[in-house]
């Protein structure tokens, strides 16, 4: 395989299924380095571990999913997580996501999507079973929608191709597919997001989807 091999830590409760997933993604080239069936043993193993990915289930016997995602996303270095759920339920995608899930898959996604989404997880790119991100992105526009809602009081001012960048990572493209949708390089769009995340004050992409989707500017992306 091209790219490099991952660290890769599997948190959930149902051993055949954590054993198939283990395998997926040990046969793709990559380092299973931990398994846990239970929330806490996750985060009591990831420092040794050091896994640059999760791939957590959100139902688990003592503490939820989002509460280990919670636990991971704010350890020392980050760990990127992919939820991998049977639920695609809007309060629980919306919790994952708020607890700091990088992806959130369904597990009746196929083999392939799996693996694609561990390495664009790993990547920092946001990733969502389809449908899946327009109704996380839809509850944010809503929740904005709020009358008064700090609009304007000090805000950042982005530049309209900023903006435009924003929308498109916030629906989860990858750079390279931003670049082909706005004619732009590579760099260019890695430049437009160090911009934006230096004006927001945001450290990586993942706090910059967050942003766009409570600032609703999320509101043209079904347009595109």
């Amino acid at each position: 395989m091209s790219e490099a091999p991952l660290r890769v830590m599997v948190v959930d409760d149902h051993p055949m299924w954590r054993d198939a997933v283990a395998r997926d993604l040990a046969e793709a080239g990559h380092e299973v380095v931990a398994t846990a069936g239970e929330g806490r043993a996750a985060v009591r193993a990831a420092p040794a571990a050091r896994p640059q990915v999760a791939v957590v289930d959100l139902q688990l016997p003592d503490i939820s999913g989002v509460e280990v995602t919670r636990h991971l996303a704010a350890a020392d270095p980050p760990v990127r997580v992919l939820v991998l759920s049977a639920s695609g339920e809007q309060e629980d995608v919306l919790e994952a996501v708020k607890a700091g899930a990088t992806g959130y898959l369904l597990k009746s996604a196929a083999r392939e999507e799996f693996l694609d989404a561990v390495r664009r997880t790993a990547a920092g790119d946001a990733v969502f079973t389809p449908g899946l991100a327009g109704l996380v992105l839809g509850e944010f526009r809503r929740l904005a929608a709020a009358p008064a809602r700090d609009a304007g009081d000090g805000a950042p001012r982005l530049t309209e191709r900023e903006t435009e960048v924003l929308r498109l990572v916030a629906k989860g493209l990858t750079y390279k597919q931003i670049a082909q949708r706005l004619v732009l390089s590579h760099r260019t769009v890695q430049n437009h997001v160090q911009n934006t995340l230096g004006k927001l004050q945001l450290h990586n992409r993942v706090e910059l989807v967050r942003y766009a989707i409570e600032q609703g500017l999320d509101d043209d992306l079904g347009k595109g």
